[in-house]
């Protein structure tokens, strides 16, 4: 057997007992959540008119990573690791680039900076972490994955408090720039607009950020608990994480239902 090649074989989870196929059952399996969160943003996707072509190519995403994963735990060996890590990777730059455009309204041009800042940031974050807390704190190599959580959690607070800032503005009547506002179906439309859509976006995203912090401890925990339970807790990352872009993909969707937003 290659040792060294594309077929080198992997061990990097409890549940693996060797080199077979299904090695690992239940972290194999287990990537059908994705699949099952892939079907249902497709169906939040049609219900909201089936136009959003951004969202639908996360949905695929989606979709790729449950196929990526399983193949990673299936065959565990460094081509299937591409496979593993190359969906979630796009999905995360993808998201945090519609965020940017569709829930904080940027410009195509300062998104995609942002997001190419985001990128430099994460690739920098691990070395950084070890730094700051030794090489052994990489936690089972989810440290990696601590930028997309924060991110989340930033996206999702900032949108909260501009809400809240929004209906502040629009509960003064005496504020001048409502001074002369006197249509009842314009007013509807800007609180909508203003303070509903960003407030149930930041709330998706902060339950995505909480979810994805709940899966990344079961990420992290899996080799240390190895010990009295062989079945180790990578599974539930995948079922987890699962929900995880499923929230994102739905919040995504709404948001450009809910706004009138045609571009990405």
């Amino acid at each position: 057997m290659d040792e060294t090649g594309w077929c080198a074989p992997l061990d990097l989870y409890c549940e693996r007992a060797g080199i077979g196929f299904w090695a690992e059952p239940v972290n194999a399996i287990s990537n059908a959540a994705f699949l099952v969160a892939a079907l249902l943003a497709l169906a939040a996707w049609r219900r909201a008119g089936g136009r959003d072509l951004y969202a639908l190519v996360l949905v695929g995403i989606v979709a790729a990573t449950g196929v990526g994963s399983f193949l990673f735990h299936t065959f565990a060996n460094r081509w299937s690791l591409l496979a593993d890590v190359i969906p979630i990777t796009l999905f995360i730059y993808g998201f945090f680039f519609l965020a940017m455009r569709r829930f904080l309204r940027l410009g195509a041009l300062a998104a995609g900076i942002a997001t190419a800042a985001f990128l430099g940031a994460s690739a920098f974050f691990p070395a950084l972490w070890r730094g700051l807390f030794g090489e052994g704190a990489d936690v089972n190599g989810s440290v990696s994955y601590f930028p997309a959580a924060l991110a989340l959690l930033g996206v999702g607070a900032l949108l909260i408090v501009r809400s809240r800032r929004a209906e502040l503005v629009l509960a003064n009547r005496k504020n001048r720039a409502w001074a002369g506002e006197e249509d009842e179906d314009a007013r509807a439309r800007t609180f909508l607009d203003r303070v509903m859509a960003p407030h149930a976006a930041g709330t998706a995203l902060l339950l995505a950020a909480a979810t994805f912090a709940l899966s990344l401890v079961f990420r992290s925990i899996d080799v240390a608990v190895c010990g009295w339970l062989p079945l180790g807790t990578h599974f539930l990352w995948h079922v987890l994480n699962a929900v995880v872009l499923f929230l994102c993909v739905r919040a995504a969707i709404r948001a450009r239902a809910g706004t009138g937003i045609a571009a990405a």
